[in-house]
């Protein structure tokens, strides 16, 4: 006889407390009160940029909350006092817009670990070491990176900083912005279905011949390329080449990245 009455316990829960996971909190202050908002967590900066206009996708559920964790819903007079309205869907656009987005420690991790990866993912795209001439893998950046105890600032771009590291990068080791100035050759009949494949590769093409082969002398990041290199030792089937012809120094002055 216990167990029925056990289960049907287990089950019950006070009306004003509303249980939720996998939420992303929105909180915000007014009239010297606390609200909160559950949104999911992919939507939130969609709301916030335009890209997501549908509040129900957003929302999780358009209850205001004292506290979402604990599943409290906030007091309709308090909302009176604090928004002028009790309008539960407009109370949360509001929150939604102006309310900060509360992130766990491990999510917070995570999101710089990101970043980190992608600041050296941008310097190892847009530099060369300047005695090889060659450019560095992203492994190496984010070694030098940890070496020079980079701290990744989360509200700064990642191409900000990107050409913050270069410039601290550059007292520890040789590292230049530099545009990579190549010569291809390609054979003519895979010529002008290869150009098309390397034109998305290609920031500037310099000169172009065309005689029994296809003659390029272009610019490139030096992120691309291995990828150029790969592109045409595969389709060519080693016929084409590459070759480096020089680098191009990008002046400090340029100081956004495309």
């Amino acid at each position: 006889p216990g167990a029925p009455y056990a289960a049907a316990m287990s089950i019950f829960t006070p009306t004003n407390q509303i249980r939720l996971t996998n939420v992303a909190v929105v909180r915000t202050r007014r009239a010297g009160k606390r609200f909160e908002i559950a949104c999911y967590r992919n939507k939130v900066m969609g709301w916030r940029s335009g890209a997501e206009k549908d509040i129900d996708e957003v929302l999780q559920t358009n209850t205001v909350f004292v506290n979402v964790s604990k599943g409290q819903v906030a007091k309709k007079e308090d909302l009176l006092k604090a928004f002028g309205t009790d309008d539960q869907t407009e109370i949360c656009k509001t929150i939604l817009t102006k309310g900060e987005l509360q992130v766990s420690d491990k999510e917070r991790h995570t999101q710089l670990e990101q970043m980190f990866r992608d600041i050296a993912t941008i310097v190892a795209e847009k530099c060369v070491n300047p005695e090889t001439k060659r450019p560095y893998t992203v492994i190496l950046i984010e070694r030098a990176m940890k070496d020079i105890h980079y701290s990744v600032k989360p509200n700064k771009s990642t191409k900000q900083q990107a050409l913050e590291v270069i410039r601290q990068l550059k007292e520890t080791m040789q590292i230049e912005r530099a545009h990579m100035r190549l010569r291809l050759i390609l054979p003519a009949k895979e010529g002008k279905k290869l150009k098309e494949k390397l034109k998305t590769l290609i920031k500037v093409i310099e000169s172009e011949d065309f005689d029994e082969q296809l003659e390029i002398v272009c610019l490139i990041d030096p992120g691309c390329f291995r990828e150029i290199d790969e592109l045409i030792r595969c389709e060519t089937k080693g016929k084409g080449s590459l070759e480096v012809l020089s680098l191009k120094d990008v002046e400090e002055g340029d100081e956004k990245f495309e």
